[in-house]
């Protein structure tokens, strides 16, 4: 079979979907990807699969743009004679599922986490959610990250509970992201944010509380790591973290294709996220390196922490917990934090393992070989 795989960005895919890419060409499948390009095309590349450059305007609401890239989704699964569609993040979802309905491609989705759109209930929200309901309520299998996404769309009627499964995020390999002691220094104490610099993955209140526990203990490092979205509305200027450097607040440690080297350096990560979260997949890797972690009580946050076992669960938006149960991961003994690193380790093993993804995906395209034999091109004929 010859499988398509979309998502919102070269990124994106090289990121979360390299594992399952690799499995599914080592099984015997033909892997296009589709995405906007980026620097990071030759990552994809260098996979095994055909990358094709798929233009899409994410955070526009036009719906001729829409129509455009439905367009180009049919015109794309004509020329490549797709088998089976997996698609990622909501325009993909949405427009590629249903130009794949359209050709009689099954579609395999995967609702990641549900994006800003779903915060505030507005006309924009509801056409969102009709949208889901017409391009998912035909899909062979939709997958889910967390079990709040689940409930949402099943109780919402976007889809048929039967259709549905849930995955452990998108996964961690846990070869490539191995256990590594806390560093055995005195100071400074370093916490470190890994995620997209955008608003709602909780960047200002992360700012805030070093702000409130900088004087008091001046030798605790505040660090910041991830990609500066200009494209995005929720993203945080440059001119914004300059200002925070400037400051002496945090340390911006730029964007890297490895985080491996800056989570061995923390003491704990940290993720104060209100955004609709899948399973956030900076957690997983910093559970799966052994490190304790301070994330909000949130769908997707708060399934990889178990509260006072492997890190804290502290609320929402808001500033004064955080900065108690930072101070709280602070003052604890070396040996207490390790023990929390080791039960986050275990908790990735036991739950989020990568494999567990991979096995399913494999699971329902095999189920589908069956019917390999409907594609653009037979649908064409």
């Amino acid at each position: 079979m010859r499988i398509l795989i979309a998502s919102n960005s070269a990124w994106n895919i090289a990121n979360f979907r390299a594992g399952l890419i690799q499995a599914m060409i080592h099984s015997g499948y033909q892997v296009d990807a589709a995405a906007p390009p980026d620097e990071h095309v030759t990552r994809v590349e260098k996979l095994g699969c055909r990358f094709h450059p798929l233009p899409i305007d994410n955070n526009g609401t036009n719906p001729f743009k829409d129509l455009l890239l439905t367009l180009r989704f049919i015109r794309l699964f004509f020329l490549l004679k797709s088998d089976v569609y997996l698609g990622y993040t909501i325009k993909p979802n949405i427009y590629g599922s249903l130009a794949a309905h359209i050709l009689r491609i099954p579609v395999i989705n995967n609702i990641a986490g549900l994006g800003t759109v779903f915060n505030k209930p507005n006309w924009l929200q509801m056409l969102v959610k009709k949208l889901y309901h017409l391009s998912i309520t035909k899909s062979r299998k939709v997958f889910f990250q967390n079990k709040s996404n689940l409930t949402l769309f099943v109780q919402n009627g976007l889809v048929k509970s039967a259709l549905t499964d849930r995955l452990p995020g998108s996964g961690v390999n846990l070869s490539e992201f191995s256990v590594v002691p806390l560093p055995e220094r005195e100071a400074p104490f370093r916490f470190l944010l890994v995620a997209r610099m955008l608003w709602e993955k909780g960047v200002g209140e992360f700012v805030e509380a070093a702000r409130i526990l900088k004087p008091k203990y001046p030798d605790v490092e505040f660090c910041l790591l991830g990609f500066l979205d200009v494209k995005n509305p929720s993203a945080i200027s440059q001119s914004q973290m300059n200002a925070w450097v400037a400051e002496g607040v945090v340390c911006y440690l730029g964007a890297t294709s490895d985080v491996r080297p800056y989570i061995s350096d923390a003491d704990c990560c940290v993720l104060p996220s209100f955004y609709p979260e899948g399973t956030p997949r900076s957690l997983l890797e910093a559970a799966a390196i052994g490190r304790p972690i301070i994330t909000t009580n949130s769908a997707g946050c708060r399934d990889v922490v178990d509260d006072g076992v492997n890190g804290y669960l502290c609320k929402m938006q808001d500033v004064p917990d955080l900065v108690k149960k930072m101070e709280q991961m602070m003052q604890l003994p070396l040996c207490d934090r390790a023990r929390m690193g080791h039960k986050g380790r275990e908790k990735v093993e036991r739950e989020f393992d990568e494999k567990i993804v991979i096995d399913k995906y494999l699971d329902v395209l095999k189920s589908l070989s069956h019917i390999s034999g409907i594609s653009a091109c037979n649908v064409a004929e």
